[in-house]
């Protein structure tokens, strides 16, 4: 009766910690009965063949030695006779395994502590367990909190069984927490420790503000509609593209609400931060023109390859497509994936003159270029011409020249001939020096020429025409300066 009610009582008390801690019984169950073989090891020498069962129903404990049959029994711990088996089972054979059943009367004092210990601690393990899956499973969602204390920098917000971080960086700068305050905030990672599951969660994600939509409008929970993008900057603006098959559905008006009902809802959860609905476009360019809402858009230039859109917007729509400091023109850039780069009119159409004007000014200077090039060539034709003239003129004067020395050497050396004949003291020293000079003047022009080298030098000499004929014209000197001597 004792032992039926202690049974009891056991059963009792673990339905009771499955419904607190969200423990499985089934687990304590198998947990005890582990517990309760590790007792018996210090009352058996070997605890390998015990097997302890708990019945489910009524907790009744009941310890089995598992025993090979055998004719003649070496250790008893392990084995049994035949004889002894069939006392508990006429069925047993040799070579069976018999289970006898060995529970304890008393565990005693230090088989309970044992036993005690390893429950508990399992149940710690398990509640540690339970937790972790509890809270990763809310991992990428959303989870309402109670503000808790700060933690140097870091707040502390109590999520229900366990405590999360609420880091600085995941803390809206315009936004100021006090304790017992409720806020929403989403679940960035869950990591399980030796001391519990550690959650740490964030009010800057833009997932935040996905999944508060998805909470307050029904349309985007059943798919009816979808949100493609989100681009944030936490605590001053947020813009979200959305998108629906549904013809008879208008996206933009399902998340607005009536009277901005849903909207503004989630914007006071986000402690006033704007937001822009806008309608996706499979076209990139009319997603763009889109994206910039509320500034209306003149025409937009994409270069898919570098993911890049020149936007020409009106002049007076400028600053508004801009935005303050740049923020319109980030989020639409974050939303769309383009890097965005916007114009006025006014500026589009002087960069346009501008690229005119110097294109007209190439096309005038390639015509003065081509000009000037013919004349530049025209005239190195006629120098090269006159040079080439020159160089044949001077050529043939020297040619002439050249004869007419050769005729005079002929004649000259005729008259020494004749004068071979005349007696010596009838020539007087005056002819004979000139006999001399026109000797070896004769002589130097023939030599001059014959020599091919020379008369190849003047025709082909790479330098200047005016270097050319002065050079000639020295040559030419010389022996009048030889003959003046």
């Amino acid at each position: 009766m004792g032992v039926d009610k202690m049974g009891q009582e056991l059963i009792e008390a673990l339905n009771q910690l499955e419904k607190e801690k969200d423990i499985s019984k089934d687990v304590l169950l198998e947990t005890l009965e582990n517990s309760l073989v590790a007792a018996c090891k210090a009352q058996y020498n070997k605890a390998d063949n015990i097997r302890v069962l708990i019945n489910r129903e009524n907790g009744k404990v009941v310890v089995y030695a598992e025993k090979a049959v055998v004719e003649e029994v070496l250790d008893d711990v392990i084995e049994i006779s035949l004889e002894d088996a069939k006392k508990f089972n006429n069925a047993y054979q040799i070579g069976d395994i018999a289970n006898i059943e060995v529970t304890p009367k008393d565990f005693g004092r230090i088989a309970a502590q044992k036993a005690k210990q390893v429950i508990l601690q399992k149940i710690r393990e398990e509640e540690r367990k339970s937790l972790y899956t509890q809270y990763q499973t809310k991992e990428k969602d959303i989870i309402t909190g109670i503000v808790q204390r700060y933690v140097g920098k870091n707040l502390s917000v109590n999520l229900g069984k366990v405590d999360g971080t609420l880091a600085e960086n995941e803390q809206v700068k315009s936004e100021r927490y006090h304790p017992t305050e409720r806020i929403k905030v989403y679940v960035v990672e869950v990591k399980d420790t030796t001391k519990g599951p550690k959650v740490f969660v964030s009010r800057t994600h833009p997932e935040l503000v996905k999944r508060l939509f998805e909470f307050e409008v029904a349309e985007i929970k059943d798919g009816t509609v979808e949100i493609k993008s989100v681009a944030r900057e936490a605590g001053s603006r947020t813009k979200i593209s959305v998108y629906t098959k549904n013809k008879d559905v208008d996206p933009v008006g399902a998340c607005v609400g009536v009277n901005g009902q849903r909207v503004n809802a989630i914007v006071n959860e986000l402690k006033g931060e704007k937001i822009d609905i806008v309608v996706w476009d499979e076209n990139p360019a009319k997603f763009i023109e889109n994206a910039l809402s509320p500034a209306k858009v003149v025409s937009v230039e994409l270069h898919d390859t570098i993911k890049t859109a020149k936007v020409i917007v009106p002049d007076f729509q400028l600053s508004l497509a801009i935005g303050k400091e740049g923020q319109n023109a980030r989020l639409a850039a974050k939303l769309t994936g383009y890097k965005i780069d916007i114009k006025s009119e006014a500026q589009e159409k002087e960069k346009n003159d501008i690229v005119d004007e110097s294109v007209s000014n190439e096309m005038e200077f390639d015509t003065n270029d081509v000009v000037n090039d013919a004349n530049e060539n025209k005239l190195g034709f006629e120098e090269e011409a006159t040079e080439n003239v020159s160089e044949l003129e001077f050529i043939e004067d020297v040619v002439n020249q050249s004869v007419n020395e050769v005729e005079l050497f002929e004649d000259a050396t005729d008259s020494a001939k004749e004068l071979e004949f005349v007696d010596n003291d009838k020539v007087s020293v005056k002819d004979l020096e000139i006999l001399d000079v026109a000797k070896n003047k004769a002589k130097l022009k023939a030599q001059k020429v014959e020599d091919k080298d020379f008369i190849d030098f003047t025709a082909n000499e790479s330098s200047s025409p005016a270097k050319k004929k002065k050079a000639l014209k020295n040559e030419e000197e010389k022996p009048s300066k030889k003959k003046n001597k």
